[in-house]
């Protein structure tokens, strides 16, 4: 009966043994960070707004996971152009708010921003 105790015992330092070693084991995998890719339409307020300024103005927007992309300038008519860039951002860092936020803070240039297309990645 004595025996029966030991295994049990073992059987149970080793249950705890391998339980360590898993959760070392998951501790040194890379977590994934969720991403998304967005398409951002800003537009001006008048076909004589300076588009490189604005672009420059917008590409100053800086944070922590947030990278810009290409950007290319998108007619609307009359004469006006709206700004269309890409960004990719992290998703538990940068948001859509606070990406319109900044940018409409240069209101000498910008009219409005919208979220044009929205992908995770």
């Amino acid at each position: 009966m004595d025996t029966d105790f030991d295994d049990d015992e073992e059987a149970e330092k080793l249950k705890e043994q391998r339980l360590k070693e898993y959760a070392e084991k998951k501790a040194k995998k890379p977590t994934l960070i969720a991403k998304s890719s967005i398409l951002l339409d800003v537009k001006p307020w008048d076909d004589e707004t300076d588009m490189a300024k604005l672009e420059e103005c917008v590409r100053s927007v800086q944070a922590d996971g947030l990278l810009w992309g290409t950007s290319k300038l998108v007619p609307v008519g009359y004469g006006i152009k709206k700004l269309q860039i890409a960004c990719v951002v992290e998703d538990d860092k940068v948001g859509t708010d606070m990406l319109e936020e900044e940018i409409t803070k240069f209101e000498d240039y910008v009219q409005s921003v919208d979220v044009a297309a929205f992908n995770k990645i």
